[in-house]
């Protein structure tokens, strides 16, 4: 098991040819670009109750995340990483499964339990974007400068759709400023706790010329009163015909006896795309020694009792 607090640039890959170095590169940077999701259904108009001002909209949402925010003082979770490219020079595949300690205001530790597959991909991808997200993540400037806010997005309400009996409005998002850390594209909040619950979007600036489309499904599942990551699905079509598919499943969410405590402890199967082994992920915490109470979380789950 190998425990990064901060990563190194060289994590002490083979020599690539030219061809892949363009590949890795290009992916890498279309990869932590930007955040999207797939379209849900229909968007009509919002009903008299849901019919306020699409700024009035963003208030609230901007409001609400900081409230969460402020609340949310320590959580870990366990990640899984999984990436598939076809075509030129040839097909790649890697996996990684990451344990993520976040403290607030913005610190996060990553140990990697185990990975297995190309090397290239594991240490010029997988391990470039955990370093990535420590870095943005620890400096104050830079969770403002990519925080969805008025600061950094023109904001335009579309309409309302439904999602899974909970009305959903549904914004557009343009960018302020052409970079590839911001996006364009639709996001959907929840009427009743505006939060993001998912988000369809491109790179506001190509991240690289091998690039030539990204596409990205990024889903938010509510936790108690928290909305965390579930899902995060990268499309990217490389020149020369290439394409990469990177997923991330976030799985078995545990808060610390002082958020648990505002937020009700729930335990259900874990359920891995079309696998429903609860031995794959258990075990692990089965090993864990703690010293203090915990409540897990297992997003994408029908929910029960402890």
């Amino acid at each position: 098991m190998t425990v990064y607090s901060s990563l190194s640039e060289d994590m002490g890959a083979k020599r690539l040819s030219t061809s892949r170095l363009l590949f890795i590169g290009a992916f890498l940077m279309a990869a932590v670009a930007a955040f999207a999701a797939e379209p849900g259904s229909a968007i009509v108009p919002c009903s008299a109750t849901l019919a306020i001002p699409g700024d009035e909209v963003v208030a609230r949402l901007m409001t609400r995340n900081g409230e969460r925010a402020t609340k949310l003082l320590h959580v870990d979770s366990i990640r899984h990483y999984n990436l598939d490219y076809t075509g030129f020079p040839s097909s790649l595949h890697a996996q990684m499964e990451v344990k993520v300690a976040y403290t607030t205001p913005g610190n996060k530790n990553f140990t990697v339990i185990s990975e297995s597959g190309s090397s290239v991909i594991r240490n010029r991808v997988f391990h470039k974007l955990l370093e990535s997200e420590q870095e943005a993540s620890s400096d104050a400037a830079n969770r403002s400068a990519v925080m969805l806010s008025t600061a950094n997005y023109r904001f335009s309400l579309l309409g309302c759709q439904d999602g899974d009996g909970r009305a959903l409005y549904v914004m557009r998002v343009e960018p302020l400023r052409s970079t590839k850390f911001l996006y364009r594209g639709t996001i959907l909040v929840d009427s009743q706790d505006f939060a993001v619950t998912q988000i369809d979007a491109e790179p506001a600036k190509k991240p690289s010329f091998w690039t030539t489309r990204s596409q990205i499904h990024h889903q938010y599942q509510k936790i108690g009163e928290f909305y965390l990551p579930v899902l995060n699905k990268t499309v990217t079509d490389v020149r020369l015909g290439g394409k990469a598919v990177l997923t991330i499943q976030y799985l078995d969410y545990t808060f610390p006896a002082q958020v648990a405590a505002v937020v009700p402890v729930r335990r259900a199967p874990v359920l891995l795309g079309a696998l429903t082994p609860d031995g794959l992920w258990l075990p692990f915490f089965a090993l864990l020694r703690r010293t203090s109470p915990v409540a897990v979380f297992r997003p994408g789950c029908p929910t029960g009792k402890a």
